[in-house]
């Protein structure tokens, strides 16, 4: 794109594919975008939420109603729907649940604000209401919590069955969430200065197919699925001398791709016997240093395999860099990253079982700081939506450790605030009033979609609920499974605050960024309206056949 002069003014000169969207086109544009991202996992929200299939280009299938796992494998290219992506991951990053809850209000927030510039409001006293109500939110979220601690392990089961509600393990969500309690207890530390962290880099998750998800366990140790390289080989060392290697055991290649030539049978032989004895050079230098077990990141060559077995040790090859890292503290052992500096110092000391039903390596040393949650299901399917719910409620079980904060659950805390936030609104001047009223009305999607995916009157519930937080029951919430308005926090319907929180600002952010956004030049088409069932007609949501059907 560049500029020219023409009787003195500016001319802007664009490729004849270029497109241009402004000023409030641009903005609808932007927002129905959004909006058909929220609606694509909306009703995965609650405990009765659907599951979504999605089937990848190579026929894959995962079905799933976890909302970054389904924002993540859909195929999107509309710029504005991947910054409502980028929702959904924040959230799992910093918060590990709640990604449905942040995309659904980004796109409620949105769908308001456009309400607002309908009336001819200017988007800024749009953005600076919502920041407003975003900080007080915050402050009100922190008002109503409650606090808890690392040793309160009946509210943090709840708070782990909660999380697992309404999805595929929930039909054992009270074994798993005691698991889940028990591995988080083993990686809690607590500070000298009272604060309670978790080291969540120690506690892995390791699944397993063809047994039942109630026959699942925590470790203290780690677990390695892998099998031994070598048939000769150990299967089990105790108070075993551990090797964690970050190297090749193989015959060290050139950079480049020379050509050799060999002058004969003999010197081709020659050849071949350096690589053996470079690779037997290799395995002397592991039984050197007294390694019983080798546990390497790369991979091992044939012939090391062999020669390893000679030794008597027992190799596993291909280890996931994870498993090195658990390893590392579970045995005290140094990773080695060059075989020919190893010592003996670096290696690790404890007891390595082969389980031969499970083909399973347990490995335990002495006073580990790490745990390993073993979770099993009949097929795969079954138990990759199993790790996706149980590591979310790892995920939230250990925020709520850390942070010390909870809420009920069911749509109280969004009432509550809501509620809230609408007498705050009154102290507002100017027309951020407005925004900080339509943020209090986003708030209420929550419950709205709860009752709605648990086939139940939205506007009957939402109603319900506002008498109840108007007498002062700020804990009433809806119950997805008789309908019935309850105090939720009584019925162990239990949530993070930090959850929450972070949910609202990833969602405010999200939303005043879009807002901002007044002019949009694109190389490429902007016309199509791919994907919009409900808005037919609404410009340019340009998000791809990838979407499976789903919307």
């Amino acid at each position: 794109m560049s500029k020219r002069m023409q009787q003195g003014r500016p001319m802007i000169v664009m490729g004849d594919d270029a497109q241009r969207v402004k000023d409030k086109d641009a903005q609808e544009h932007n927002i129905q975008a959004a909006r058909a991202v929220a609606r694509s996992v909306r009703s995965t929200l609650g405990p009765k939420g659907m599951d979504k299939m999605l089937v990848d280009s190579s026929g894959s299938i995962t079905i799933t109603n976890d909302g970054v796992t389904i924002l993540e494998e859909m195929d999107i290219d509309n710029p504005t729907a991947e910054m409502i992506i980028e929702v959904a991951e924040s959230q799992e990053d910093e918060a590990g649940d709640g990604t449905t809850t942040a995309v659904s209000l980004a796109g409620e927030l949105l769908k308001n604000a456009g309400e607002l510039l309908e009336r001819d409001i200017h988007p800024t006293p749009i953005i600076t209401g919502y920041h407003l109500a975003a900080e007080r939110a915050s402050e009100e979220i922190d008002d109503i919590a409650t606090s808890i601690d690392s040793t309160d392990v009946e509210r943090l089961h709840k708070i782990a069955e909660t999380s697992m509600t309404g999805k595929r393990d929930e039909l054992d969500k009270e074994p798993l969430a005691s698991l889940v309690v028990d591995a988080v207890s083993a990686v809690t530390i607590e500070g000298e200065d009272g604060e309670t962290s978790v080291d969540r880099t120690n506690l892995l998750v390791e699944t397993q197919t063809g047994r039942h998800p109630a026959d699942s366990e925590v470790v203290d140790g780690a677990v390695v699925n892998k099998d031994p390289v070598h048939d000769n080989m150990p299967r089990s060392v105790e108070d075993a001398n551990v090797l964690l290697l970050d190297a090749r055991i193989e015959v060290t290649s050139a950079t480049a791709d020379p050509e050799i030539s060999a002058g004969g049978r003999e010197a081709l032989q020659g050849f071949v016997d350096r690589d053996e004895r470079e690779l037997k050079e290799k395995v002397q230098k592991i039984a050197d240093i007294g390694a019983d077990v080798v546990f390497c990141q790369r991979g091992i060559d044939d012939l090391a395999q062999h020669y390893l077995a000679q030794e008597g040790i027992l190799a596993i090859r291909r280890a996931k860099k994870g498993d090195l890292e658990i390893l590392n503290d579970v045995l005290d052992a140094t990773i080695v990253n060059h075989l020919e500096g190893a010592e003996e110092a670096d290696l690790g000391y404890g007891d390595v079982t082969r389980d031969e039903d499970d083909e399973l390596f347990y490995v335990e040393g002495e006073d580990a700081h790490g745990v390993t949650l073993v979770l099993r299901g009949s097929t795969d399917h079954v138990v990759d939506e199993l790790e996706r719910g149980v590591t979310d409620a790892v995920d939230v079980v250990a925020r709520a450790v850390s942070d010390g904060r909870v809420l009920a659950g069911g749509g109280a805390p969004e009432v509550e605030v809501a509620s809230r936030l609408r007498a705050y609104a009154d102290s507002v001047s100017g027309r951020e009033q407005l925004a900080i009223e339509a943020f209090a009305d986003s708030l209420e999607l929550v419950p709205r979609v709860l009752a709605e995916n648990a086939g139940y009157d939205s506007i009957d519930t939402l109603v319900d609920l506002r008498g109840a937080h108007d007498d002062g029951e700020i804990h009433a919430g809806f119950n997805a499974w008789t309908g019935s308005i309850e105090n939720t926090f009584e019925a162990g319907v239990l949530e993070p605050a930090h959850v929450k929180e972070q949910a609202l600002t990833a969602a405010t952010e999200s939303a005043n960024l879009v807002l901002k956004i007044d002019d949009i030049v694109s190389a490429g088409d902007l016309s199509t309206d791919k994907g919009n069932d409900e808005e037919p007609g609404a410009p340019g949501s340009g998000m791809g056949g990838g979407m499976g059907g789903m919307m």
